[in-house]
């Protein structure tokens, strides 16, 4: 073998091994972000039950709650096998958000939180389906935890839409 062959067996060889240590704090930062998301949606959960003014927003409160916790259980264990942080508090901006939720009552509350979920499923989805296309633990929660975050937009979508003809009446 020539010497510049094997510098190029080397390089390709640290190419590849600097690809899977990104691959590895990729998914090590989407795993402790997916718990702080699900830590914020058992928040935002609650905070529908007890303030919501319909019983949709109450239900899918409740819904958020348990689903999102039984996700936070299943992200552990993933965040747990791959030696990544395991958050026990939503991010600033998701405390803010809860903030801002619980200053609102009535129509507006029921309104703003739709919406909110809404726009939080569609972001979940998307980082969860790039997610979902590795290996891997982290991989395999994503996958996993897809069609419960779908089913949460289906829901907030319908809600959405019954608020938006309620008010045309």
């Amino acid at each position: 073998m020539t010497f510049a062959r094997i510098w190029g067996v080397a390089g390709m060889l640290l190419l590849a091994s600097g690809c899977s240590a990104f691959a590895q704090d990729s998914a090590k930062k989407f795993i402790s972000e997916a718990i702080q998301g699900n830590l914020a949606e058992v928040s935002m959960g609650q905070l529908a039950r007890s303030k919501g003014q319909s019983e949709g927003v109450r239900a899918f409160g409740r819904t958020l709650e348990t689903d999102h916790t039984a996700a936070i259980d299943q992200g552990t264990a993933a965040a747990t096998e791959v030696g990544a942080l395991v958050p026990t508090e939503p991010s600033a901006k998701q405390k803010r958000t809860y903030e801002m939720m619980s200053k609102l009552s009535g129509p507006r509350f029921d309104r703003e939180f739709i919406d909110q979920m809404v726009e939080d499923h569609k972001v979940d989805i998307s980082k969860y389906t790039k997610q979902a296309s590795g290996s891997g633990p982290v991989a395999k929660y994503a996958k996993a935890t897809l069609p419960m975050l779908k089913q949460h937009l289906d829901t907030a979508q319908s809600l959405q839409k019954q608020s938006v003809s309620s008010l045309a009446q």
